[in-house]
């Protein structure tokens, strides 16, 4: 791996570290849907995780169509955002997965958000993973760089 490469993939993850939430996008029948959610993302980088009740809107639409992308900000709705803000945009393929299966992926979530345990519990409570396929970097208001996660 690069050296570049690796500076880039090291500052999503810090970005990804250092923020809870992040906007997902969803789509069905050609109507995008966005909506905010708790995450957490495995360490390298591939995997990205959130619950949902499976009677939300995001559920039904993810699960109708799984292509998705994500949205994470370090934002402070401050002027000098537009020029100091980084953001990251990832796009990936979502899917419902076993919450027993997946322990230490839902370990790793509820260590970031030990505040959703008894929600993630909930027989309601769908996990999803997102496998990602690359991601956008956004710094300096337009520079905009490329990682591909599976290059």
């Amino acid at each position: 791996m690069s050296d570049n490469r690796e500076q880039i993939l090291k500052n999503i993850s810090d970005l990804f570290e250092s923020q809870s939430l992040a906007v997902l996008s969803t789509q069905k029948n050609e109507q995008p849907y966005s909506s905010l959610i708790a995450f957490a993302v495995s360490p390298d980088l591939e995997y990205f995780y959130f619950l949902t009740p499976s009677t939300t809107r995001k559920y039904e639409n993810l699960t109708a169509n799984p292509k998705v992308s994500i949205l994470v900000n370090d934002s402070r709705n401050r002027a000098d955002d537009i020029y100091s803000a980084i953001s990251v945009t990832g796009m990936g393929v979502s899917e419902v997965v076993d919450k027993t299966i997946e322990q230490k992926a839902l370990d790793l979530y509820l260590k970031k958000h030990p505040q959703l345990n008894d929600f993630s519990q909930a027989p309601t409570t769908a996990f999803i993973r997102i496998t990602m396929n690359r991601y956008f970097l956004v710094n300096r208001f337009q520079n905009v760089v490329e990682v591909k996660i599976k290059p």
